[in-house]
């Protein structure tokens, strides 16, 4: 049996509650929390620039509840990363990385959401709660649960017919 030896020499098997919160604890590394940082840049820059035709640094401000300085930051480390060309006073535009990374939060925000209106969550607190979600999930999750909504669909027009 696989065991774990806490800090107190106590042994606790590996599946239990305690193993699973400390992966999640431990797999948090600042690498993660910035890729997650950076996601939500990409994500409310696509979404500004499909909504209003261009995205800038107030508006991220405004939308992220944070300071300028640190939208302007952040934009120029998505610049230097190759996610979107910022020039300052000439605003922002999303590579094709940029965009695809966008595109892909935009997906899982949009699978959450749907597999939380499924069990009979609100549409405001799906998106809430997707939101929260969609940068915690493995892909194998998202798979699973992708899969899991096309088989309630499925199901769904089975018994309308």
């Amino acid at each position: 049996m696989n065991s774990s030896r806490l800090n107190n020499g106590s042994i606790l098997p590996k599946d239990t509650r305690l193993e699973s919160i400390r992966y999640a604890n431990h797999v948090k590394k600042v690498e993660d929390y910035q890729t997650a940082r950076m996601e939500d840049y990409l994500e409310v820059i696509y979404e500004l620039i499909q909504y209003k035709g261009y995205a800038s640094t107030i508006a991220i401000s405004e939308y992220l509840n944070v300071s300028s300085p640190s939208v302007t930051k952040m934009v120029q480390k998505l610049n230097e990363s190759g996610h979107l060309n910022y020039e300052k006073y000439r605003g922002i535009r999303l590579t094709d990385k940029g965009i695809l990374v966008a595109k892909n939060i935009r997906e899982r925000h949009g699978l959450l959401a749907e597999f939380l209106k499924i069990i009979g969550v609100d549409e405001d607190t799906a998106n809430k709660d997707a939101e929260g979600i969609e940068h915690h999930l493995q892909p194998k999750t998202l798979v699973k649960l992708e899969n899991f909504i096309k088989d309630i669909k499925r199901s769904r027009e089975i018994n309308i017919k």
